[in-house]
């Protein structure tokens, strides 16, 4: 039986519009918590009128939060920043305001609670430390929260395949980081917003890690040469040291929107696969959807021709 209301902070993020789509087909209420409720106004046609509502909510307010929760039966946490900018920073975002939200969600009797991480025992990164800080804070606050850990997620809004593919039609060269041996196990951002509604619904994945992935295991070089070969392009993949490249990174970080961060650097140096001992996809009922059958659609616009072309891959 579908939630009669439910909240989702970030719901007009990668992500969370998917998440919110779901909900809303579903036939359930849905309070949509984003920073500027102006640029939300494309959710409001996921559902009927009136039935997907975009409010404005800073997780760095607890009052607006508590707000935002009031009358929900369940609620989804699918905030999350790549970048630090201004006030949002990582230990804001994926630490203090995840803590803010279970808090919340507690203190307002929602029944149920999914928490969005990020796969991999990434120590390194800001943006790694943050996220393993957030689901200590969720499981202190709301024990019976579910969390879900992606890897590389994709799909047509993705920032990892849309952005390589939009160096690799400027630059003549891409950056391999240390080789480019870092593996990813890249998941459907649908399958994503399939794992959270099962995970809502189902009371066997109460307090319950799951660890989501593709079906396939691929290295950072890999990707690389597939979205290249996608996209007709003939980049150079040169093996670059990460703390030289961490310093290309720097410079990087003054331009209004930076293709690459130091942090984002250690990110890519930092394996993201599933392991042993949580929950998985299969767990959850999902078969997990390959990459060579969605990402073609939406790197077309990046080959020769504007995608009129056949890629050299197919």
């Amino acid at each position: 039986m579908a939630a009669a209301q439910a909240t989702v902070f970030g719901g007009s993020g990668f992500l969370g519009r998917y998440m919110v789509q779901r909900l809303a087909e579903a036939g359930t209420r849905v309070l949509v918590g984003v920073r500027r409720p102006e640029l939300a106004g494309f959710l409001r046609t996921m559902g009927d009128v009136g039935q997907v509502v975009p409010i404005r909510v800073d997780l760095r307010d607890g009052a607006a939060v508590a707000a935002a929760l009031e009358g929900s039966d369940v609620a989804i946490n699918a905030v999350g920043i790549l970048t630090e900018r201004g006030q949002q920073r990582f230990d804001a975002i994926h630490a203090q305001g995840a803590e803010r939200v279970a808090k919340a969600a507690a203190e307002a009797g929602v029944g149920r609670l999914v928490h969005i991480s990020a796969l991999g025992e990434d120590t390194l990164s800001r943006y790694g430390r943050s996220k393993a800080a957030g689901e200590t804070a969720v499981r202190a606050a709301f024990p019976a929260a579910t969390i879900l850990r992606p890897s590389l997620v994709f799909g047509p809004e993705d920032d990892f395949f849309n952005r390589f593919a939009a160096l690799a039609r400027l630059a003549p060269v891409l950056p391999l980081i240390d080789g480019g041996h870092t593996r990813f196990q890249p998941v459907h951002v649908e399958d994503v917003a399939a794992a959270a509604m099962r995970a809502l619904a189902d009371d066997d994945t109460v307090g319950r890690v799951y660890e989501l992935g593709g079906p396939r295991i691929y290295s950072f070089r890999e990707l690389l040469e597939y979205i290249v070969a996608e996209t007709d392009r003939r980049c150079l993949l040169l093996p670059v040291p990460s703390a030289l490249m961490a310093i290309k990174a720097w410079f990087l970080e003054f331009w209004p929107n930076p293709p690459l961060t130091r942090d984002q650097v250690l990110q890519l140096a930092s394996d993201s696969v599933v392991g042993q001992g949580t929950g998985n996809l299969a767990d959850l009922g999902i078969s997990p959807t390959a990459l060579e059958v969605v990402v073609p659609s939406y790197l077309a616009r990046y080959r020769r021709g504007g995608g009129l072309e056949p890629s050299r891959s197919a």
